[in-house]
């Protein structure tokens, strides 16, 4: 549900993705100063400026979208989800069957939400982990009558760090959560430390994977971005900043012409590109590839265009395979 983009959509409604309505939890409140209607302890959780009640140990979890891989990975409770064909690539085989075996409440897009499934499902949480320009499409009064509803979703792509904790707090599951975060930042960490003399000074530039081959565009990330922010954990440095910066990702990356190439990456030392799972090349990026200007450009000659794999990454579990996935592109940059 609720997929990260569609070309068409790239400079509007799903690249605006915004932070949902979203705040910290009440951690430090006593799980069991309140009960609902049928005795259940519950819960305050700070979503913006609303303080949702909400299952202290919930026994029924229905996810969308960014909580759907968080809260599979952290084992909660699920009882439906949304389709996440996004993250299908990054699941292993456990992750797989999970999702596969997961009754389908909801498809890709906020228009698709089942809500007499949801209903069918009986949950006592719904955690949507959905941008807020899609939220209009969806009917929250009906979700509200079925279920509390606790709405996160990132305001760039790097803040699935914080977006995915708030899903696994509010499903009852931080501790697991935390198990992976911990892993994920000693392995960063270590990474860092081996590439720190590598990558001193070294200004990087990437080239994300939704470019419109249809408009002769490509897609260029900065700082914060999907293809960069786990490199960024590793000590790579993306410089710069979109020329017509916008909100959301739109802070982020920006869709020059591929004859804008020379000009947006000219002067990159190293240039990372996103690249399919399996190595594969996606169309927009093999669009970049194939042109003269890219073989032309300095870190090109230099052999330093380097593809990294998972930047679709958006719980700690799928960034490790990012982090595998960087060490192994950045190794030569060892011998500079």
């Amino acid at each position: 549900m609720f997929a990260r983009r569609i070309p068409g959509l790239a400079g509007a409604v799903a690249l605006a993705v915004a932070l949902t309505s979203c705040g910290s939890s009440d951690s430090d409140s006593p799980a069991g100063d309140a009960s609902d209607k049928s005795g259940q302890k519950t819960r305050e959780f700070t979503v913006g400026d609303e303080k949702v009640s909400i299952p202290a140990d919930p026994e029924r979890v229905v996810a969308t979208g960014y909580a759907v891989p968080t809260l599979i990975q952290a084992d909660a409770p699920l009882v439906g989800i949304s389709s996440w064909k996004r993250g299908e690539p990054m699941m292993d085989g456990e992750e797989k069957a999970a999702y596969d075996e997961l009754p389908k409440v909801a498809g890709e897009l906020a228009s698709e939400t089942n809500y007499e499934a949801i209903a069918e499902a009986e949950p006592d949480l719904i955690v949507l982990g959905v941008p807020v320009p899609v939220l209009g499409d969806i009917d929250m009064d009906r979700l509200k009558s079925i279920a509390p509803v606790v709405a996160v979703g990132p305001m760039v792509p790097s803040e699935w760090r914080e977006v995915s904790r708030k899903h696994a707090d509010a499903a009852g599951v931080l501790a697991t959560y935390e198990k992976a975060e911990d892993a994920y930042d000693a392995k960063a960490a270590e990474l860092k430390k081996k590439y720190a003399d590598a990558l001193d000074g070294l200004k990087f530039g990437h080239v994300g994977s939704y470019g419109d081959t249809s408009k002769g565009t490509f897609q260029r990330e900065f700082n914060g971005s999907w293809g960069t922010n786990a490199a960024q954990d590793v000590g790579a440095d993306y410089v710069g900043k979109p020329k017509e910066p916008g909100p959301g990702s739109k802070s982020v990356s920006e869709y020059p012409s591929l004859e804008e190439l020379s000009d947006s990456l000219g002067a990159s030392d190293v240039i990372t590109y996103s690249v399919n799972t399996d190595g594969s090349v996606p169309d927009a990026v093999q669009a970049v590839l194939d042109s003269k200007l890219w073989k032309n450009l300095p870190a090109v000659k230099n052999r330093r265009a380097l593809p990294v794999a998972f930047t679709e990454a958006a719980t700690y579990g799928d960034a490790m395979k990012t982090l595998d996935a960087i060490d192994k592109s950045f190794a030569p940059l060892l011998d500079k």
